[in-house]
């Protein structure tokens, strides 16, 4: 069963290492989080990552194909189908996902303010055209852990509204290096992407998105 969100904007006792720069609805982002080096350096340590376990095209349940392709990392990753959404132990070609980057955990210590060990890392790819539509994380058990998420490559216009479908919303543009957290208030807001600028940034050649989203399952 699902916990209560706190009203709290921290949503654990662990400090962070400084506020966020912007908070927009809510979700705090850290802008430049990862300098240029160490967005390269991550970048290749998840080229690694998907050759051992390969992007997949995610199929809403009415049978429709997203436009992210996307795989995971840690002890779960998020898989879809005719029955729907959800969590699972290994990758839809039987293989367990692969261990999560030292690099990403240490932005999991330093920003989610959560006191628990991270569970799970999935990895969205937008290529060029490709979007998110205006959802809520809400398949997790522990609703006090919060959301991270990092914005690697092409600029992103990133949409937060609240708890209901229907309200107002928020927007600005996730560049390269922001990190940005879901926790408290804003856990359950509704976010997604509306577009993405293709060839804004120089991290990946031929442009292209990479959104990391850290959480605990369980």
């Amino acid at each position: 069963m699902m916990s209560e969100v706190p009203s709290s904007i921290d949503p654990g006792a662990v400090p962070r290492v400084r506020p966020p720069d912007t908070v927009l609805n809510g979700v705090g982002i850290w802008r430049g989080w990862l300098d240029p080096q160490a967005q390269a350096t991550l970048v290749e340590c998840l080229r690694g990552l998907v050759r051992a376990a390969p992007l997949v095209t995610p199929v809403t349940p009415g049978g429709r194909p997203m436009s992210v392709r996307m795989t995971a990392a840690g002890k779960f990753g998020w898989v879809s189908g005719p029955k729907g959404y959800g969590y699972a132990t290994q990758h839809p070609s039987g293989v367990p996902w692969p261990p999560i980057p030292a690099s990403v955990m240490a932005v999991w210590e330093s920003l989610s303010g959560c006191p628990r060990a991270l569970e799970c890392m999935l990895l969205n790819w937008y290529a060029e055209g490709a979007r998110m539509g205006l959802h809520q994380d809400r398949d997790e058990a522990d609703l006090s852990c919060p959301v991270v998420s990092i914005s690697l490559g092409d600029s992103a216009l990133f949409r937060v509204g609240g708890t209901e479908r229907r309200g107002s919303t928020a927007s600005l543009w996730l560049e390269s290096g922001d990190v940005a957290v879901m926790g408290g208030a804003s856990r359950l807001a509704y976010h997604g992407i509306d577009r993405v600028r293709h060839g804004s940034s120089r991290l990946l050649p031929g442009g292209g998105r990479i959104n990391l989203t850290l959480r605990v399952v369980t």
